[in-house]
């Protein structure tokens, strides 16, 4: 499975941002890494390297690596409509992101990981690739079996957060995809436009 495995708290800080999650390291560091940290000078960014650091920003965000990413902009390049938004609902429809979503896990990475290890079915099958792009009507839930894991049910009483585009029956443990998710209810800090431009030169 590829994924990036390198040290989280250090992107985190990069991008000023906790985009895996809570982050106790940033709250202490609020700044750059690096041998200077906040005491180092910065010139002003040139517009590739702000390109740059949104399309980074965006594929840790998902944990989506270069080629799939890549991949994700030319399907949402071929649709017709304003092409940002498209690259973001792709990710957001993404099988580990739904389940990130519907709260089944507490991060996208452990949504990652319910998938890859067949405790996640979609409309009643197994599925095991996180990359499963899902459509409207699709019902994700999760595997009687693994019902009763402290894992999923940690994570689910621990969420309160409801996205309209989702709808979540705390009883049978499942989810619908009610519809394409609005640029509106994305609610990740993504300048989706950066992107376009840098893959349009």
């Amino acid at each position: 499975m590829a994924r990036y495995t390198g040290p989280k708290s250090k992107i985190a800080r990069k991008f000023r941002e906790p985009i895996f999650g809570p982050d106790k390291v940033l709250e202490k560091k609020n700044y750059p890494p690096g041998q200077h940290g906040n005491m180092r000078r910065r010139g002003k960014k040139s517009e590739y390297a702000m390109q740059l650091a949104e399309k980074q920003k965006a594929k840790y965000t998902y944990g989506i690596l270069e080629k799939q990413f890549s991949n994700l902009f030319k399907k949402a390049n071929s649709k017709s409509g304003i092409t940002g938004e498209i690259l973001l609902q792709l990710c957001e429809t993404r099988l580990d992101n739904v389940v990130y979503r519907l709260g089944i896990s507490n991060t996208r990475s452990g949504a990652r990981q319910l998938v890859n290890h067949r405790h996640i079915m979609v409309n009643g099958k197994n599925v095991n690739i996180p990359s499963c792009q899902l459509r409207v009507g699709d019902v994700v839930s999760v595997r009687e079996k693994s019902k009763s894991m402290v894992v999923i049910t940690e994570a689910i009483n621990a969420n309160s957060t409801i996205h309209e585009w989702l709808d979540w029956n705390a009883v049978t443990m499942s989810g619908e995809v009610k519809a394409i998710p609005t640029r509106d209810q994305i609610s990740e800090n993504i300048k989706e436009q950066l992107i376009v431009e840098l893959y349009s030169k």
